[in-house]
């Protein structure tokens, strides 16, 4: 009896000692498990943090960038007005300086026409007298020297300021003397030219120098 009870307590001390061991078993995988769950989570966190840090250093990049560009665009814009802003004065010294040119042609012009008003006024006053003269030959030739003249400075924009039976107009003439006249239409009026006025181009060369009606 007593040998089957040590059997019996036998038996139980190996099934108290089989189920610790496989609590314990059970106990280890629990821990092996917490513990793999743990690193699997640390990884995860390991693998989010560098997402993070990749993510920011990617919208730091593109905002970089985005500066940068701006920068440029200003430059261009700057570049472009400066671009702009020296053609513009180029072209404001180009005209300026052909306009400087054709006042310089227009000038020097000017003064060679007008140096040659005289010799236009001696023809008329060789053709005045030569109006009653005998002498054909020389009446023709000066007529004939006039006109060419004439023809010539025309060509270069020159025209006789019609003066004589016109209206009074410092604009064009120029009164070196009064005549009373009788007659009221005649009044303020130019009754005689003593020296031709011409304009050049529309504008006055010599003002005409005539005697005035009142």
């Amino acid at each position: 009896m007593k040998k089957h009870n040590q059997t019996v307590e036998e038996a139980k001390d190996k099934v108290e000692t089989g189920e610790k061991s496989t609590q314990e078993v059970k106990h280890k995988k629990v821990e092996k498990t917490e513990k793999e769950e743990k690193q699997e989570a640390k990884k995860e966190d390991k693998k989010d943090d560098k997402k993070s840090e990749e993510k920011s250093a990617k919208e730091d990049k593109a905002a970089k960038m985005e500066e940068e560009i701006a920068s440029l665009n200003e430059k261009l814009q700057n570049e472009k007005n400066d671009y702009v802003r020296l053609m513009a004065e180029f072209e404001n010294f180009r005209r300026r300086t052909a306009q400087e040119k054709l006042d310089i042609v227009s000038t020097a012009a000017a003064d060679t026409i007008k140096g040659l008003l005289p010799v236009l006024d001696d023809c008329e006053r060789a053709m005045t007298i030569l109006e009653t003269s005998s002498d054909e030959a020389a009446r023709e030739g000066t007529g004939l020297i006039y006109n060419k003249l004439m023809a010539y400075l025309k060509s270069k924009g020159l025209e006789k300021i019609e003066a004589k039976g016109a209206k009074f107009d410092t604009d064009f003439h120029e009164a070196i003397a009064q005549l009373p006249v009788p007659e009221e239409d005649k009044k303020g009026m130019v009754y005689d030219v003593v020296e031709t006025g011409y304009l050049l181009n529309g504008k006055v060369l010599r003002y005409a120098k005539v005697v005035v009606g009142v």
